[in-house]
C-alpha cells in the first residue's frame, strides 16, 4: 500500500494536557475546548455557525500506533479486542472521531463543547453532523 501525508489544519486548545486526565468519552467530563485553525483555513470555516454539531477528526499524536489489540476501557476483566473494534486512541492510525457542538466562533477559533482531546492535538478536518432523510 501506498503511503500519503496528512496536513493538520489547526490544533486543539484544551486544559487537558495530560492523557491521564482525560476522559475516554465526551460524556465522562470533557471539557470545553477551542479548535484553533491555521488562518489559511479560515475561509473554509464560512457556513459553520454556533448551535451546530459536527465531527472533528484529530490525530492522536501522543497515541501508540504499535498497538493492534487492547482490553477494552483498559479492563483486564474484559477480553483482548482488536483496535478495530474498540475507540481505543492507540492503534495503526491514531485518527480520533469527536463529536461536538459549536458555542462560538471568534475568528479562525471555534469554542467546543465537551472535546475529550489533549491540549495540542492535531486537527485534520471538521465535518458537519449530517441528520438521517425521512
Amino acid at each position: 500500500m501506498a503511503d500519503f501525508a496528512l496536513r493538520p489544519v489547526g490544533r486543539v486548545e484544551s486544559t487537558l494536557v495530560a492523557l491521564s486526565e482525560a476522559p475516554r468519552q465526551p460524556d465522562e467530563g470533557a471539557p470545553d475546548a477551542w479548535l484553533v485553525f491555521d488562518p489559511a483555513c479560515s475561509p473554509a470555516l464560512d457556513g459553520l455557525t454556533p448551535g451546530a454539531d459536527v465531527l472533528v477528526l484529530t490525530w492522536l499524536d501522543r497515541a501508540d500506533r504499535e498497538t493492534l489489540a487492547v482490553h477494552p476501557r483498559d479492563d483486564p476483566a474484559r477480553p483482548l479486542t482488536g483496535v478495530f473494534a474498540t475507540r481505543s486512541s492507540d492503534r495503526p492510525n491514531p485518527i480520533g472521531l469527536h463529536a461536538v457542538h459549536i458555542l462560538a466562533i471568534d475568528g479562525a477559533r471555534v469554542h467546543v463543547r465537551e472535546l475529550e482531546a489533549l491540549d495540542g492535538t492535531p486537527i485534520l478536518d471538521v465535518k458537519p453532523v449530517l441528520t438521517p432523510r425521512r
